[in-house]
């Protein structure tokens, strides 16, 4: 059995939903997704965010970050608000500009 199971790292991710909510992520496809995403951050040149073992594939690494509660996966609301401080910052600075 591979370790952390698809299980454990749903728990991680999912551990601070309060009953009723909706939950982060709710099947193992969000959880590979979001570790091939940050894998392929990882060989393009993103540092790690946990201690990396000798020769470990960033793979494995995300998976580690995940684990650790290092690699967070933000909810639908959360994207949203990001991208509209990101298009309000864009438009600050284009007009100092």
């Amino acid at each position: 059995m591979i370790h952390p199971s698809y299980v454990d790292l749903m728990k991680v991710v999912n551990k601070g939903v309060e009953e009723g909510e909706e939950p982060v992520i709710s099947s193992r496809y969000s959880v590979v997704m979001a570790t091939a995403k940050r894998a392929r951050q990882i060989i393009a040149g993103d540092e790690p965010m946990v201690k990396v073992k000798d020769k470990q594939k960033p793979l494995s690494i995300a998976v580690e970050e995940m684990n650790q509660d290092t690699l967070r996966i933000l909810t639908e609301e959360e994207k949203e608000k990001l991208d509209s401080a990101d298009a309000i910052e864009e438009v600050e600075s284009t007009e100092e500009n």
